[in-house]
């Protein structure tokens, strides 16, 4: 038996799918996601440095949405004609009526046929991936004190990147410093040598922003000893080593990949029009290409944007919320078409250093820091979640950085 819903079912509660539900308010909205929280993404390279408690980069649904209902599933079926979705819940499939459906699935990580990827690397784009890459570097620091052999050792405190965009260098740089505060109760290892390795296929790191903030960026970390391998490519990954296109081989037990994302592959089983990298097609004002009442938006749709034309907007948070914008007003009645030019761009490069394009300026080291900072709070939502990340920073500033491996955290032994 299918459930009548009275407003909107928004598949998805990430940042997209979160605001839309956030925007209709009252109107009412049903919210279908596998979490009840949504996941901040700009600030979780410094969850996985344990800067900010890992609980702060996510908002509470419920508490994001108060007007909202949620259930917690995954879609596994959209029939745009009948206005039904169905929906796997741990208690079995729940079939939904709407009146209107925004698709806002967003995306996960883009992977390559590349060999032992699979097997040997490390995934970062969600909050899991965050805590795992936190615990597993603090656990190569445990591993190289126990280490045999002196090349055992150089293996353990080699890490490497493959991804030059803003999660990799952003991941790089404050995992880095993580490793350096570490590194004062590792008297054993103060003066061994890290290798920090940053790998892209582009020709220059940070594509997207201006070159001058990009060679900033590259500047800062080849100071910081960062080996950066621009237009170079990662061939193979085995148990302790990573093979790179130059011919190198780098023994390794740390490979993140950060390679860029996709859009959500369960996009192909909604029977949507899909563009060749898998999104959404949808018009100037977000509904889906060819259907009424089927709306789309986020990192898995294709979204074209009147201030830019013949171009679609990037997997940014800062596009994502102004389509949720749009969106929602356009589901209130106004139906016009979204038109947003981008404010600029920021990114941190570790303790005090960032870059940041904004209006009429390029700002890099401190300035960029401090504006990457304040931009990231004014977006994330609820004054209680700005207020503890707040804390975590200002206690950041006083005290020395937790090193606490808790790689068995939600993992309890079984009862005997």
């Amino acid at each position: 038996m299918a459930e009548a819903l009275g407003g909107t079912l928004v598949l998805g509660g990430g940042f997209a799918g979160g605001y839309v539900a956030r925007l209709l308010g009252k109107r009412g909205a049903t919210i279908v996601s596998p979490e009840n929280f949504m996941l901040y993404t700009p600030m979780l390279p410094e969850a996985a440095s344990g800067t900010l408690e890992p609980r702060h980069v996510v908002v509470p649904l419920r508490m994001m949405c108060p007007h909202a209902e949620l259930l917690l599933g995954r879609a596994t079926e959209l029939d745009a004609e009948r206005r039904r979705a169905q929906v796997e819940t741990d208690d079995g499939v729940v079939s939904l009526d709407y009146q209107h459906v925004v698709v806002a699935l967003g995306a996960i990580s883009r992977t390559l046929p590349i060999p032992g990827l699979a097997d040997h690397a490390i995934g970062f784009k969600t909050l899991a991936d965050a805590i795992f890459l936190r615990n597993h570097v603090l656990r190569r620091l445990e591993a190289a004190v126990a280490a045999q052999s002196e090349g055992h050792r150089r293996r353990e405190l080699t890490f490497l990147f493959v991804g030059a965009g803003y999660a990799g260098v952003e991941a790089l740089a404050e995992l880095s410093d993580l490793v350096r505060d570490a590194l004062r109760y590792y008297p054993t290892l103060r003066d061994e040598p890290q290798q920090w390795v940053l790998v892209d296929a582009a020709p220059k790191i940070l594509p997207e922003i201006p070159r001058s903030l990009g060679d900033y960026a590259a500047r800062q970390l080849a100071g910081r000893g960062v080996d950066i391998r621009v237009s170079t490519t990662l061939e193979s990954v085995e148990a302790h080593a990573a093979v790179l296109s130059d011919g190198d081989r780098i023994p390794t037990n740390t490979v993140v990949w950060t390679a860029g994302v996709r859009a959500n592959p369960m996009n192909e089983r909604f029977g949507l029009p899909l563009d060749e990298r898998g999104r959404i097609k949808v018009q100037p004002t977000l509904q889906v290409e060819g259907l009424e009442n089927v709306w789309a938006l986020g990192d898995g749709a294709r979204v074209p944007n009147l201030a830019t034309p013949g171009a679609f907007d990037p997997p940014t948070s800062q596009h994502a919320l102004r389509q949720a914008r749009r969106l929602a007003r356009n589901l209130a009645g106004e139906r016009k078409p979204y038109r947003y030019r981008m404010l600029g761009q920021v990114a941190t490069l570790g303790r005090y250093k960032g870059i940041a394009q904004v209006p009429g300026a390029l700002l890099r080291g401190f300035p960029g820091w401090f504006v990457t900072r304040t931009y990231h709070l004014y977006q994330l939502p609820l004054l209680t979640r700005k207020l503890r990340v707040v804390a975590d920073w200002t206690t950041a500033l006083f005290f020395r950085r937790d090193i606490a491996e808790l790689g068995t955290l939600g993992h309890p032994e079984r009862l005997e």
